[in-house]
């Protein structure tokens, strides 16, 4: 049975808390007072119940708060019914080619300055999720939290990526003829 959500005026509770994570092209607020654990949780769960991806990939960055917050995503994730692919410490262009390559149904990495974190969130494809095309779908199911029992809850397995993201990078070069390399590095 496939259950799409599509929010209304009657299944939406009136007295939610308003989402200022949510911007045009993806999630991103202060840390703590617009996007915490518990927010993490709710993107995750309501990505899950709209698109209802059989498996989706994730990653994060570098950051102390990045970490905790793939999790409660995961968790949410999960408790959709989704499976997860845990890429690990990631750049967002490596989530975005996990998508399309292992052809999952969707990703999220995070980004954003020291005080901030966010998300961005794609579908099938690696097709980026905006305001015009689901990401305000799914603030207001995070809004909302009408979540819906799955039957099944997904489950995680770690994935490493990167292997098969340097053997697409270097299909774009030859190698042989960039010698001697010069690296800068920050």
């Amino acid at each position: 049975m496939m259950f799409h959500y599509q929010p209304t005026l009657n299944n939406i509770k009136m007295n939610m808390t308003k989402l200022t994570c949510f911007k045009a092209y993806d999630i991103r607020g202060k840390l703590g007072t617009e996007l915490n654990e518990e927010i993490a949780y709710k993107v995750g769960r309501a990505y899950g119940q709209i698109y209802q991806p059989k498996t989706v990939v994730i990653g994060c960055d570098v950051r102390l708060t990045s970490e905790d917050l793939k999790q409660a995503t995961i968790r949410g994730l999960n408790d959709a019914g989704v499976d997860v692919l845990d890429l690990g410490m990631t750049g967002t262009e490596e989530v975005y080619f996990a998508a399309f390559h292992l052809n999952v149904q969707g990703g999220t990495a995070s980004h954003n300055p020291m005080d901030y974190n966010g998300m961005k969130l794609v579908r099938e494809n690696a097709r980026p999720i905006s305001a015009d095309t689901g990401l305000k779908d799914i603030q207001s199911l995070a809004e909302s939290e009408q979540f819906i029992e799955v039957e099944k809850k997904g489950t995680t397995q770690k994935y490493n990526i990167l292997p098969e993201f340097i053997e697409h990078l270097l299909t774009y070069i030859d190698p042989s003829k960039i010698r001697p390399l010069k690296l800068v590095m920050n």
